[in-house]
């Protein structure tokens, strides 16, 4: 009989990548513990292999470390073969297309993310209140993230648009749910029929906005909003498997 896994989590509550490790451990409906890692230190970390990049998500599963979310999404049926749900299709066509979306989601949604949620002293400042809110800080490294984290949040989101040659973060994400949507085309998941690393990885990315005003572009496209609570759905059963 299969062992449970032990699973413990380290994340940043306002890392896309994170979220869609949570998306993927909660449609499999495996419970895993969380430990919120600070941005600056990472001090929570548990130890890595020498190479391996100190940044989360990283996953600890029965003592082995993983890390990388594309990664960690790619060996969750592995991790736990006999889970009710598979996130990677078996047919190959299938295979490839989920793939190729997660892949997707990780080069140009998540991207366009910090656009708009930093794009304003407002937003930059609900941010740093989430990260102090979220991670183990003291009174007064919760003040320094509350005020000097919001600048930084800023200049993050103004060196994307710089980077990638655009000037509206908001266009690019209009953009980026238009891809979703035209892929969507009436399935019920963005992979095929059934949930796959796709859905996983685009759902994540999308929690990771819920508290911020452009989550609302959701509720203008019955078809992405609709998805959108299928798969929140499938989530909150996960969690109480």
């Amino acid at each position: 009989m299969e062992s449970t896994p032990q699973i413990t989590l380290y994340q940043f509550q306002l890392c896309p990548f994170c979220h869609k490790v949570r998306a993927a451990l909660e449609l499999k409906g495996l419970a895993y513990r969380m430990v919120e890692v600070a941005p600056g230190s990472k001090r929570e970390l548990p130890p890595l292999p020498e190479g391996a990049p100190r940044k989360v998500p990283v996953i600890q599963v029965d003592g082995e470390v993983i890390w990388d979310s594309t990664t960690i999404l790619m060996r969750l049926d592995d991790i736990a073969p006999s889970a009710a749900r598979r996130l990677l299709p078996q047919g190959g066509e299938e295979r490839a297309a989920a793939v190729t979306l997660e892949d997707w989601v990780d080069a140009n949604l998540i991207p366009s993310l910090p656009t708009v949620i930093y794009d304003t002293w407002a937003n930059a400042m609900r941010a740093a209140q989430i990260t102090a809110r979220e991670s183990n800080f003291t009174l007064l490294q919760s003040l320094k993230v509350r005020v000097g984290g919001s600048l930084i949040m800023r200049l993050i989101a103004k060196r994307i648009l710089k980077r990638v040659g655009r000037s509206d973060g908001h266009a690019w994400v209009r953009e980026c749910l238009d891809e979703v949507e035209a892929r969507l085309a009436g399935r019920a998941f963005v992979g095929g029929e059934a949930p796959s690393v796709a859905d996983a990885a685009l759902h994540g990315a999308l929690r990771c906005v819920e508290e911020f005003p452009v989550f609302s572009q959701l509720g203008e496209r019955p078809s992405l909003r609709a998805w959108y609570a299928r798969v929140s759905e499938l989530r909150a059963a996960g969690r109480r498997a």
